[in-house]
């Protein structure tokens, strides 16, 4: 017999469980206590049978098994079948996208939750055994959030939330809410809901995850620095009234963090609108020859003054692209403790084209001479520029700096004729030349 406040461990058939007495509860670590939709001073086990005598578990809350909800033999059976839960999923934030307005909040680096109402799912459909006083004050509503012990902390949270112990060691856990997926409205509306269900059942371990609205890039910016210098993953950014789509959506966005490397300046791109008369980006590239734009990061009197051709800057990008250019660079600083780098233009090897037919009222590429083409449909430019044995390509969304991309043929002839070709290509694409 366990007397009140005492404990013991038994071995299952697959685990060891702990069997202990508050009262008149008996309780057992096991899933088939745990999962019970009694109350808990009528719950047993097999294990407690076993250890405490069928007769006595008989007396005491009867032969027969308790009877659960439909409901809940229907969510047991999806989550034994691996069942995957309706969740919303992200799509990765790509540098050509503005911000501004869209809710804005830390990307947490712990374990996926989701909250039936009875317990958690991740999103592959297995279940994570809380302890009940873990979940005992959680509202009944669908919730959608993480399990998250800290920055720097997922081995930690994935070692206590799959180890299926109910110890002690939850209290480090935190339940933080993000969204609510079967409360109606856009997202502001479904913000409201977390806060009234969250204050109505002041779960103790469990919050609701601040959201700020985002005011452009360079806010973006200074919060993904301020996560980043706490140890944090990096940000998340949603889009004001969307509803919860399930699936991957682009109505839910990750902004990873950023690397920090060095280039040397080759060019000064000029701005347009507000800077206009002044630095637009800076043409940089690395030792390898990638060349790129720097357009983002400088305050108002380095714009004025930029860094010198031959400089050496240290900028922050989020990844690399297939071809080896950085993704959304932002400026740091110029290194006055680093010499100029002669560099080598990285060699590209043309792919070979047939040769195109003139086309009437087409401009011919001519060496140092820039032709500019836009694509009205897709809101894009193109340009090119021979120098030389040289030509330079420049290309992105129309009013964003672009990416430059430099490619030496060693031949000023073969540099002139792979550029017409190339923009007689873009011509066929459906671009037309620029006119001032």
């Amino acid at each position: 017999m366990l007397e009140d406040g005492d404990s013991v461990e038994v071995q299952g058939s697959t685990s060891t469980y702990t069997l202990s007495r508050q009262g008149n509860v008996f309780m057992c670590t096991c899933p088939a206590w745990r999962n019970q939709g009694a109350p808990v001073d009528a719950r047993t086990c097999k294990h407690l049978r076993k250890h405490l005598g069928d007769a006595f578990e008989t007396s005491r809350v009867g032969s027969a098994a308790p009877q659960r909800s439909a409901a809940t033999v229907k969510k047991d059976k999806d989550a034994a079948e691996g069942k995957a839960p309706p969740v919303l999923l992200a799509h990765k934030w790509e540098t050509d996208h503005d911000p501004t307005g869209w809710w804005m909040s830390e990307k947490l680096d712990g374990i996926r939750a989701y909250w039936d109402g009875e317990g958690f799912i991740s999103r592959l459909g297995n279940k994570f055994y809380a302890p009940d006083w873990f979940i005992a004050d959680l509202p009944a509503d669908t919730l959608d959030g993480e399990l998250w012990v800290g920055r720097k902390q997922f081995q930690r949270t994935t070692s206590i939330v799959r180890s299926g112990a109910q110890s002690d060691e939850w209290k480090q856990v935190t339940y933080v809410v993000f969204d609510a997926p079967e409360a109606k409205g856009g997202f502001e509306d479904r913000i409201a809901h977390i806060e009234k269900v969250m204050k109505r059942a002041a779960p103790p371990h469990a919050r609701a995850l601040e959201h700020v609205v985002c005011r452009g890039m360079d806010h973006l910016r200074e919060e993904l620095v301020r996560v980043e210098t706490l140890g944090g993953e990096g940000l998340m950014l949603r889009q004001p009234k969307s509803l919860y789509a399930v699936g991957r959506s682009n109505t839910l966005l990750k902004v990873k963090t950023f690397h920090d490397a060095e280039a040397t300046v080759i060019g000064h791109a000029p701005g347009t609108g507000k800077h206009k008369g002044r630095l637009g980006a800076l043409v940089a590239q690395l030792p390898d020859g990638t060349t790129f734009n720097v357009g983002t990061g400088f305050s108002d009197a380095e714009r004025e003054a930029p860094p010198a051709i031959g400089a050496i800057i240290t900028f922050r990008y989020q990844e690399l692209s297939n071809d080896g250019v950085p993704r959304f660079p932002s400026y740091v600083g110029e290194r006055i403790d680093a010499k100029p780098v002669a560099l080598k233009p990285k060699k590209v090897k043309p792919e070979p084209e047939p040769e195109p037919e003139p086309e009437s009222g087409e401009a011919p590429v001519a060496a140092d001479f820039k032709v500019r083409l836009v694509h009205d449909l897709e809101k894009k430019f193109w340009e090119i520029e021979v120098r030389g044995t040289e030509y330079y390509t420049r290309f992105g969304k129309l009013g964003s700096p672009g990416q430059t991309r430099v490619t030496d043929l060693g031949s000023a002839t073969a540099a002139k004729s792979d550029a017409e070709k190339r923009a007689a290509q873009k011509r066929r694409e459906g671009y037309r030349i620029d006119k001032p």
